[in-house]
């Protein structure tokens, strides 16, 4: 789609250099698309192995949850639970992507999470608590990492939206309207080279 601007000498030169700018530009942030998208296919290989290893460490704390329940008193492993003293503090930072702002998770853990006697528990529940616990790192890297895929995914849409309308849309209407204006410029040129002509056909004439 041809611009709408008068077709002069000026605007050409104009329109010249916004090309060059243009170009540059959908070079800069075709690279970025490219860095993004090497990112984001790293990003996802990571979450896939870290989430079958959470669903594997998970499935065996079932597991000795089950047999500790099948083993205790009834309700007994919901009381053992509650002599809980762990608790986690997690504070939230930033650290910068091609200039995105991605998170950052950093915590603070103290207390345990067994604080019952053993009296009335099975050690089947000692063993699914420390999978529970060894687990709690890997789950804020998981939502640490699923995070910043998020951002990154929105990120290269946005890019991705900019490289097309670049390409598609600004560039070639650029150089439509150059061809058009050096078109309009050589007619011009033709048109005033006759005038010429015919100036010093009358001057002779005379």
């Amino acid at each position: 789609m041809r611009l709408d601007i008068p077709p002069t000498r000026m605007q050409l030169l104009r329109l010249k250099r916004r090309g060059i700018v243009a170009r540059r530009g959908h070079k800069l942030l075709k690279d970025k698309q490219d860095e993004l998208m090497r990112q984001i296919l790293e990003l996802v290989n990571r979450i896939r192995d870290l989430r079958l290893r959470i669903e594997e460490e998970l499935s065996a704390a079932f597991g000795y949850f089950y047999f500790a329940s099948s083993k205790q008193a009834p309700k007994a492993t919901d009381e053992a639970l509650l002599a809980t003293t762990k608790t986690i503090d997690v504070d939230y930072t930033a650290e910068r992507i091609l200039n995105l702002r991605v998170p950052k998770f950093s915590r603070k853990i103290s207390g345990g999470l067994i604080g019952y006697g053993f009296l009335a528990t099975s050690g089947d529940l000692d063993l699914a608590l420390l999978k529970i616990d060894q687990l709690i790192v890997r789950l804020l890297e998981l939502a640490e990492l699923e995070k910043t895929l998020e951002l990154l995914a929105t990120e290269i849409e946005k890019t991705r939206r900019r490289v097309n309308a670049l390409e598609y849309i600004l560039i070639p209407s650029i150089d439509e309207t150059i061809k058009f204006i050096k078109l309009k410029m050589s007619e011009i040129e033709r048109g005033d080279l006759t005038r010429l002509m015919r100036i010093k056909d009358i001057v002779r004439g005379k």
